[in-house]
């Protein structure tokens, strides 16, 4: 009975020492990686003082923050609005000088003025009047002074994010077969890559 035990036993430890052997195969395991091209361009580096310098140099000069930012097709509107207001200023100022003059004229006894057949109580409204616009042609060109600002250090801003090319507003033209009526409408695209 103990041989038979010992028998068994030395089978059963000889098979669990057989079946801890290694097999002679050997997997090889083959890694590929795959590489996807980036469909977004290449970002700029970020540069948090861009709006600030952007309209520092639109305030010293204008338009120069636009030609910064790359954008120099602004920067003849800026140029134009400024100079409209210029104009029109200098415009109202000669009038004003006329209209005082002719004014002046009148008070000290003259009547050879450029405005014979206008009351002097018209030619006061005109000096109003003339001061008046004077005042807004500066505001005018105030205000596109700082929208010149303005628009460098926003446009500065936004150059910072990124701005897809694959969204699309299009019109849409559709045949209704039912009541036989065409059908317009707007449709909004936007394209994975």
């Amino acid at each position: 009975m103990k041989n038979r035990f010992l028998h068994i036993f030395f089978l059963i430890f000889a098979t669990t020492l057989f079946a801890q052997t290694s097999d002679s195969l050997t997997v090889k395991k083959d890694e590929r990686v795959i590489v996807v091209n980036d469909s977004l361009l290449p970002q700029e580096e970020y540069n948090p003082l861009a709006p600030a310098k952007a309209a520092f140099y639109s305030a010293v000069v204008p338009g120069l923050g636009q030609v910064y930012n790359k954008r120099y097709w602004k920067i003849p509107i800026i140029y134009a609005g400024m100079a409209a207001g210029v104009y029109f200023y200098k415009q109202q100022d000669d009038d004003y000088t006329r209209f005082r003059d002719a004014y002046k004229r009148r008070l000290a006894g003259y009547t050879d003025d450029e405005f014979q057949g206008v009351s002097t109580d018209r030619l006061i409204n005109a000096q109003k009047t003339a001061q008046k616009n004077k005042s807004y042609s500066v505001i005018v060109t105030v205000v596109f002074y700082l929208l010149n600002v303005v628009d460098a250090n926003v446009d500065a801003h936004l150059r910072q994010y990124e701005v897809s090319e694959d969204l699309s507003l299009q019109p849409n033209f559709d045949y209704n077969q039912f009541n036989a009526a065409p059908q317009y409408g707007m449709s909004l695209t936007y394209r994975f890559k």
